[in-house]
């Protein structure tokens, strides 16, 4: 994640002690969690990554099993847990399994659509203690319900994130860009201002799941530039206004890069400070600072990578799993930047990229290790735009 704010007006933001520590858990291969909890869903979204059903899959975790992978990922020192889907909602234990993940000192937070959620399932996630909610809505009203395939979703999820910010639950819009809906991103930024909503995270599209399906449909590189201005300029407006709202963005590190650029144009001195937190953060994670268990106990290198497991944890712990490096491609994301090919091998950026997204590679060139095909940035810049 790039936190904009934080990066153009020194703002520090949530989650930011893990984000830009030194000597995060990360550093240690202790990764924030993702968890498909269910692979059910309410909507069927044209980009969902996971490719979620009606109908839930058999031999998804019970209760126990997930309670068994809870206490070993807090003894082992995951920071966080993330429930998501599929739509985490559709599971009757959602609440009980949060107030045990935390019971265990883990942070625990929610990835959901908000549709579900009601002014009693808002005070619900309040009771369990999860400590943010983020509630995906990819455009304004007609352009959201288009992708959700379901009229009314829109309005439905809003009444979820007022129904969450209410009851005093910390929740924010995540909103994935594609070329059928970055003209709304402005619309959204008013949206957020008027509803006084906390945190936006802007993500890039990958190419898993249905939007595998969508590799034509990403954005051009002068389109994410122009994305990314429109980012930017509105983050600073908000810092004028000494808003409380957090913009990020996620999935594609060349934002960082390209931040860093536009500040050392402008401001020398904010340009190093920018520099130094993104050398911290260190660009992409997977299979080092972020995994993932789908419903059924698969690990994988992140939340992207379904097609590629590592072990299931309901024949071995996930420390021992995550721990265990005899897995070849598990090593080279661990040490990768030899590896990497293409504009990713010639990059001057490498420290706080990491080659960006390798599942986005491997789909648009069936090798893991060529360059990341959503990165915007012109030859120029990643070879002679550093100073540092």
């Amino acid at each position: 994640m790039i936190n904009c704010t934080r990066l153009l007006c020194a703002k520090p933001g949530f989650y930011d002690e893990i984000r830009y520590m030194k000597g995060k858990p990360a550093d240690t291969n202790r990764p924030i969690v993702v968890w498909n909890t269910t692979r059910s869903c309410n909507l069927r979204c044209v980009h969902c990554y996971i490719d979620a059903q009606a109908k839930k899959d058999k031999d998804e975790l019970s209760a126990e099993q997930a309670k068994a992978m809870i206490d070993d990922l807090a003894a082992f020192g995951a920071p966080v847990l993330l429930f998501s889907g599929g739509e985490p909602f559709m599971r009757g234990d959602l609440f009980d399994l949060g107030k045990y993940a935390l019971s265990k000192g883990l942070r625990t937070v929610i990835s959901t659509n908000g549709t579900l959620i009601t002014k009693d399932a808002a005070k619900k996630i309040k009771d369990a203690g999860f400590s943010y909610v983020g509630i995906s809505l990819d455009g304004l009203e007609a352009t959201n319900d288009k992708f959700r395939k379901e009229n009314g979703a829109f309005q439905k999820t809003l009444q979820g994130i007022r129904n969450c910010l209410s009851s005093g639950v910390r929740a924010g819009l995540r909103f994935t860009i594609n070329k059928y809906n970055f003209q709304d991103i402005a619309g959204i930024f008013d949206l957020v201002e008027k509803e006084g909503i906390q945190r936006v995270c802007f993500y890039h599209l990958v190419y898993a799941g249905r939007g595998s399906e969508m590799v034509k449909d990403d954005l051009t590189a002068q389109q994410a530039r122009d994305v990314m201005d429109l980012i930017f300029e509105r983050t600073i407006r908000l810092c004028r206004k000494n808003t409380d709202t957090e913009i990020l963005t996620v999935d594609n590190h060349a934002d960082g890069v390209y931040l860093y650029l536009r500040l050392a144009k402008e401001d020398k001195k904010k340009a190093r400070e920018a520099l130094n937190l993104l050398k911290i953060n260190g660009g992409n994670k997977s299979g080092i600072g972020i995994a993932d268990v789908d419903n059924l106990g698969f690990v994988h290198f992140d939340q992207f990578w379904r097609h590629y497991s590592l072990g299931n944890v309901k024949t071995r712990r996930f420390s021992e799993i995550w721990s265990d490096e005899s897995d070849e491609l598990l090593k080279g994301l661990r040490n990768r930047l030899a590896l990497l090919k293409g504009k990713c091998g010639r990059c001057h950026f490498q420290d706080i990229c990491a080659g960006n997204f390798r599942v986005r590679a491997e789909a648009v060139y069936q090798d893991v290790w060529q360059e990341d095909p959503a990165c915007y940035l012109s030859e120029d810049e990643i070879t002679s735009g550093r100073e540092d």
